[in-house]
């Protein structure tokens, strides 16, 4: 088998103070499309994934977040492409999430995350969500 090409993402778990998570759908182009998914990024060189995470969310979602704690870190192959999750719990210091490169936003509970198709690779992190107790 060839070296697939890896990717390393920041991603954020933004939890508002009614304890709900911000998740987005994919848009209905490209890999994984119309799925949803914790926001963040691809880490850039150089940068942290606390920073990636930071400009990503800026960049996405039009709000300033602060990452609180480190939850996870998940290694995945799919058959294009290998990926590493560097998953931060966090919050909003600014701003009201807005759609900007995504089809559409939702708060949603932790027990409801199931109802949602995730590409696969998230399915650890609900389950490290599923452990914990968000605060």
């Amino acid at each position: 088998m060839t070296n697939l090409p890896h990717k390393k993402i920041g991603v954020a778990v933004i939890v508002n103070q009614q304890k709900e998570i911000l998740i987005d759908k994919r848009l209905p182009k490209g890999v994984m499309a119309n799925m949803w998914e914790f926001p963040g990024g691809k880490i850039e060189a150089g940068e942290t994934p606390q920073d990636c995470i930071k400009r990503e969310i800026t960049e996405e979602l039009d709000i300033m977040i602060e990452c609180d704690r480190h939850l996870i870190d998940i290694t995945h192959s799919y058959p294009e492409f290998k990926v590493t999750l560097s998953v931060y719990l966090c919050h909003i210091v600014r701003g009201i999430p807005q759609p900007l490169e995504c089809a559409e936003i939702r708060w949603v509970k932790v027990d409801e995350l199931n109802n949602f198709e995730f590409p696969s690779a998230n399915k650890a992190i609900i389950s490290a969500l599923e452990t914990i107790v968000i605060n």
